[in-house]
């Protein structure tokens, strides 16, 4: 399958799972609508897909959410079924991923680096 086509699948499963997120067609509690989808891998003849799922909130919480999604799998496998016209539909297998959380650490860690410049005296000639 070419490189542009499987990229226009991924985007696909991740609209169409987002969108399932968050208007709440998933009903499982465990499942926060602060989550974010932040990778896709699905094969090349589309029999497998894994989703990496980032959140916003601590990390037991996201977890949480993962576990839902897992549980949920069947559920959103069949609805992209129904949404995408493929001859067959990923298994889903949704990942924990700490990205966003460690960005947020990053960006904390290089703002209390950041030192003043020092002020030059422009009176010296």
């Amino acid at each position: 399958m070419s490189e542009y086509r499987l990229q226009r699948v991924e985007n696909m499963v991740r609209e169409i799972i987002s969108e399932m997120i968050m208007k709440g067609i998933i009903k499982d509690p465990r499942i926060s609508s602060l989550i974010s989808i932040s990778k896709i891998d699905i094969s090349k003849d589309l029999s497998f897909a894994r989703i990496y799922i980032s959140g916003f909130e601590n990390e037991k919480k996201t977890k949480s959410s993962v576990d839902g999604l897992n549980s949920a799998a069947g559920f959103i496998q069949k609805h992209l079924g129904k949404k995408m016209h493929t001859r067959t539909t990923p298994k889903l297998k949704f990942i924990f991923d700490s990205s966003i959380r460690d960005g947020f650490e990053m960006t904390k860690k290089l703002e209390s680096m950041h030192i003043e410049p020092e002020q030059t005296d422009e009176s010296d000639d």
